[in-house]
């Protein structure tokens, strides 16, 4: 099944992913290099639509495409039988809880995947916002990069996704959209109050004395 799975993944990002991420909207993608090349790393970045994970998971190469793991919310992607089968298999997503269950770490799986050497995608806002707009992060990323010191954060910022697919609408909008990659970060010697703004810091940056097309 596992083997199954990965065929799938590959055929999926191969004839519907890439041709239309890469020729119908258009992506300009700044720091490339700055990807890990190996797990356990964690990649962040702002969540403005349901584009974000795919493209992000678009540019890694296919051999390495089976240790991508995006987090996503279990009571929305595990909602129905077939999208629970297709979060799982070809997206092979890291489901998490966000109603605490008493006992249980919402956090464990990602630990888990990060034991296994798999590189995770995760946003820390925890959803989706307005376009462009980064909501003030919350402490899940803290708490990973407090419990694993020696694992690179790698951050991203996004611009022009939230434009292609925007919160609320199931309407695909072709827009050239820009994806800037950040140098690898760790986050050693630093308290879960420090290290937050930090983190928060490192995405907002890159957007920094860039230039983006405005939008009409």
């Amino acid at each position: 099944m596992a083997k199954l799975s990965r065929i799938l993944q590959i055929l999926f990002f191969v004839v519907i992913v890439r041709p239309i991420l890469l020729i119908i909207l258009g992506i300009r993608v700044v720091g490339q290099e700055n990807l890990p090349e190996k797990g356990p790393a964690v990649v962040i970045a702002n969540h403005n639509s349901h584009l974000d994970t795919l493209v992000l998971m678009l540019l890694f190469p296919l051999k390495q495409l089976h240790l991508v793991r995006p987090v996503a919310a279990a009571d929305y992607f595990l909602k129905t039988p077939l999208r629970s089968w297709f979060s799982r298999n070809i997206i092979h997503i890291i489901p998490i809880h966000r109603i605490n269950n008493k006992g249980s770490n919402p956090l464990d799986p990602i630990y888990e995947a990060i034991e296994n050497n798999e590189i995770i995608i995760f946003f820390p806002e925890g959803s989706r916002g307005e376009p462009e707009q980064i909501t003030t992060f919350k402490k899940g990323i803290a708490r990973i990069a407090m419990k694993y010191p020696k694992v690179p954060i790698v951050p991203v910022f996004t611009h022009g996704l939230g434009k292609s697919l925007p919160k609320g609408d199931p309407l695909f909008v072709p827009f050239f959209c820009d994806i800037i990659i950040g140098a690898q970060k760790t986050f050693k010697g630093h308290d879960e109050e420090e290290i937050l703004p930090l983190i928060e810091k490192e995405v907002r940056s890159l957007a920094d004395g860039r230039y983006f097309a405005a939008w009409e």
